[in-house]
């Protein structure tokens, strides 16, 4: 470890592939989930071209990924729907529309995504041993990110709950960790934030002035390589259940 910390008292964690993993195959999962969307507007009553509908939403998704990780913003899936839509002559779809439409896409999705099975147990021993517990996700929809809380049963151990498509900031924004310390009423020196991404998670929270632990067990990432040799957590670990007695080792040794 690196600069000067207090004691932890609140640990942040990252959702997918920290808490939760994918089970299924994105080739498969990401074309049955814009069907789902398309299928569910042609039953709100709009009148779309789906083949070209389809392509073209995916096609945005994509410029508005690659947008979104140069600029740290989110502007959420909603933003991009209602803007193609706007082009397409449905300029004033009800939100409600909008938002059943996308739920019925994340639905497919959301079924692929289980919790690791150390989660809920680690979780349950921090909360036991008194630290504050928080969540900072990216994701370009939070009504998701909720359905996926709510699945792996993860919301009663959530003290704060800070999600890109809310705040319009992702990770490694300085910023969004801001809100997630505010939340938890915690000095960067005495969180840690906890994530499998070393861009977001890693230099998100160093530059913030927490430290990072990386869990190791799924980062078998283009990104993660390339940045594997410039980015140094202050700990790695390939479980969850390692957490504890980390924070345990760090909080006995004086600052």
């Amino acid at each position: 470890m690196t600069g000067v910390f207090g004691p932890i008292r609140a640990v942040f964690f990252d959702l997918g592939n920290t808490l939760i993993h994918f089970t299924g195959s994105w080739a498969e999962v990401l074309p049955a989930s814009n069907r789902a969307l398309g299928a569910a507007l042609l039953e709100s009553g709009l009148h779309l071209d789906l083949p070209a509908f389809l392509a073209e939403f995916s096609r945005r998704m994509e410029a508005y990924f690659a947008r979104r990780e140069d600029e740290c913003l989110e502007f959420t899936t909603e933003s991009v729907l209602r803007r193609l839509l706007a082009d397409l002559g449905y300029a004033d779809v009800p939100a409600a529309v909008l938002q059943a439409a996308l739920a019925r896409m994340y639905a497919v999705s959301q079924a692929h995504w289980q919790p690791e099975q150390d989660a809920l147990p680690t979780l349950q021993r921090l909360a036991g041993a008194g630290y504050r517990i928080g969540l900072i996700s990216n994701a370009s929809d939070a009504a998701d990110v909720h359905a996926l809380i709510e699945k792996a049963q993860l919301r009663p151990w959530l003290q704060a709950i800070v999600v890109s498509a809310e705040v319009g900031l992702r990770k490694p924004s300085p910023r969004i960790f801001e809100i997630a310390l505010n939340a938890l009423d915690v000095l960067p020196a005495q969180a840690v934030m906890v994530g499998d991404t070393l861009s977001a998670d890693v230099a998100g929270a160093h530059a913030a002035g927490l430290r990072a632990v990386w869990i190791a067990r799924r980062v078998n990432t283009p990104e993660n390589r390339t940045l594997a040799e410039q980015l140094q957590p202050d700990a790695t670990l390939q479980t969850l259940g390692e957490l504890p007695p980390l924070l345990e080792r760090w909080n006995a040794t004086p600052a």
